[in-house]
């Protein structure tokens, strides 16, 4: 069976052979990626799975083809950072990979890139193409202003004004990329999704089905994601955490929520005083030089006046991009993990906190609850409710002992959630049906 996979990014097994920066984004292909590798890429004792891989690279000049033990990769061109513009060319750029590799099935892993509808226009065979939901622009723009203040909302910064990138407008390129998403699914007659949000998303752009179906509905396959391997091994210790220091994945646009969390952290300090709060990814709130203050973005200002107005200046750590085994050690070395987000779907960041055990706060937003039990895994607040959030924390600080119950719980329920062995079996169920 010969499938070609349609990602957003360079695996990183291509990143390192080619001497590139590795992206630890998306880690749910490097699990998938690793599973499939050591099972040989078998598909049973009899078939092999041939695997195809292409992703977007920053120009013309960077295109290029390789073959490495068990995967062909494809870089092809497209402007990623304009994802709200769709590129016509793709469509050549992508049939032109197409015709090369030839896959009996192509699987797209998300949604958000204008390059998933090139390729279902590029691929002549929709019921042989599968879509892959990770999070969906269409919904995402809806709770795209995270409800700051209006008056942020309608600011703009010079840079935001030099980029045409202010809040406002970013809400709007969004919607755009939503309109992609919906031609794409329209086009496509097989889903593959793990959440009661995702599906109910999906449904509302076209009927969808769980079972066989002949006609133009799209068949929805439930399928669990498979996280980075290093995740699975290591254990969250309260006895080696730094005491009540709290761990974001990420802060850098509004709907991931960091705002809520710096209005949340006076409440916390006032009974916790030694409260930190460690945000890995780009730091977008930095004016060190002259450079860095032309390029802060209205959010990013919005953050750095929220931390200046709250005192949080010896409290907040922004820790760049890390790898996965910085993640990890980040992970274990907190007291607690906090998703405040406006809109998720099923977050891996949040699923690498179950894995490892690391107690787990999180808004109950999109398909979060698919994965993570309230009062069982951890503890759900209403998104952007600061006091409820607070107190939240507060809770865990307080209770050790159900911190711990909650970790514990959380693990277990994370490794059959996340189990590869049991996702690696589904993936190659749903391969064969669509084939």
């Amino acid at each position: 069976m010969r499938v070609l996979w349609l990602c957003n990014i360079m695996l990183p097994v291509i990143a390192e052979h080619l001497g590139k920066e590795v992206n630890n984004k998306e880690g749910w292909l490097s699990g998938t990626y690793d599973r499939l590798k050591e099972a040989g890429f078998s598909i049973d004792d009899t078939e092999k799975l041939n695997l195809g891989v292409c992703f977007p690279v920053p120009s013309t000049e960077d295109e290029f083809e390789l073959t490495l033990p068990g995967i062909e990769a494809f870089g092809f061109y497209e402007d990623t950072a304009n994802p709200d513009r769709y590129d016509a060319g793709l469509e050549e750029r992508l049939g032109k990979i197409v015709e090369k590799f030839k896959p009996d099935l192509v699987h797209c892993f998300g949604t958000e890139y204008p390059h998933t509808l090139a390729m279902t226009k590029a691929f002549p065979y929709p019921k042989k193409i599968l879509v892959s939901i990770q999070g969906l622009c269409y919904e995402y723009a809806k709770v795209y202003m995270a409800k700051l203040p209006e008056e942020i909302q309608n600011s703009r910064t010079f840079r935001d004004l030099l980029k045409h990138d202010s809040i406002l407008e970013q809400k709007a390129k969004f919607e755009q990329r939503g309109e992609y998403e919906k031609e794409a699914l329209r086009n496509v007659c097989n889903i593959a999704g793990r959440t009661h949000w995702d599906y109910s998303c999906v449904a509302t752009v076209k009927e969808v089905v769980r079972e066989k179906t002949e006609d133009d509905k799209i068949r929805y396959h439930f399928l669990n994601e498979t996280l980075r391997s290093i995740f699975y091994n290591g254990t969250w210790d309260s006895q080696n955490c730094i005491p009540h220091s709290i761990f974001l994945s990420q802060g850098d646009y509004p709907i991931k929520g960091l705002h809520f969390v710096l209005e949340a952290m006076p409440l916390i300090l006032e009974k916790y005083p030694d409260t930190t709060l460690w945000i890995s990814g780009n730091n977008i709130t930095k004016t060190d030089t002259l450079k860095e203050k032309i390029k802060i973005s209205m959010y990013g200002k919005y953050l750095k006046n929220l931390i200046k107005k709250n005192n949080l200046q010896d409290k907040v750590h922004f820790l760049g991009r890390l790898d996965a085994e910085k993640m990890k050690q980040r992970f274990l070395d907190s007291h607690l993990y906090v998703c405040p987000s406006a809109i998720e779907n099923s977050p891996n960041s949040l699923g690498e906190a179950m894995l490892l055990g690391v107690p787990a706060i999180s808004a109950n937003v999109g398909g979060v609850s698919s994965i993570f039990r309230d009062k069982e895994d951890g503890l759900l607040f209403e998104m952007g409710n600061v006091h409820q959030l607070a107190d939240c924390i507060l809770y865990m600080f307080e209770h050790p002992d159900k911190a711990e119950e909650y970790s514990k719980n959380a693990r277990e329920h994370a490794k059959n959630t996340h189990n590869p062995e049991v996702n690696y079996r589904r993936l190659l169920e749903i391969y064969q049906e669509i084939v």
